[in-house]
């Protein structure tokens, strides 16, 4: 990992362990990879307010995010929800199914989500539950999954897309 690599990794620890002075750090460091991402997601007219409404959820919400390694992928989707946000509002449109499942989900209780994890974990075949837990629990980049289990990267992007979606649904089904 290069020293840049390791500075913002160090970066977003201090910010989710609440120090002020890093949050203001990273929202300053991830303003133009937010800019870039908006543009591609958003009208033109809404980017400003996208990135905007985008970097005060990330500066409230970065204590509660699990692992340094998710980082840039939430950023990219708290933007990219923040679009659709706005798009709905111009077009004045129904919240998406996805937005309200999230909400149910959002609505139960951590001891009920957690066990309902458990049980969805427990029901993936084995090929799906060994890349959850290399790469969700064990931190490892796709890269390092692919080596270890002597396949190709793309299959374990491929096998962990799969796998979570099998865990969603089985979430969204309770």
């Amino acid at each position: 990992m290069t020293k840049r690599g390791m500075e913002k990794e160090n970066l977003i620890a201090s910010a989710q362990m609440g120090d002020a002075v890093a949050i203001a750090r990273l929202l300053t460091l991830c303003q133009a990879d937010a800019r870039r991402y908006a543009r591609r997601h958003c009208h033109a007219s809404d980017v400003d307010d996208a990135v905007q409404e985008s970097l005060m959820v990330i500066a409230r919400k970065v204590g509660g995010l699990k692992s340094v390694a998710a980082f840039s992928s939430w950023l990219f989707t708290v933007i990219k929800r923040e679009c659709r946000k706005l798009e709905r509002i111009m077009f004045r449109q129904a919240p998406l199914e996805e937005e309200v499942l999230e909400r149910q989900l959002a609505a139960r209780s951590d001891e009920s989500l957690r066990i309902d994890l458990a049980n969805a974990l427990e029901s993936l075949p084995a090929h799906y539950l060994e890349v959850v837990l290399l790469r969700d629990f064990e931190e490892l980049t796709i890269a390092e999954i692919a080596e270890r289990l002597g396949e190709q990267a793309g299959a374990i992007k491929s096998r962990l897309h799969r796998a979570r979606e099998l865990v969603r649904e089985y979430l969204i089904s309770r």
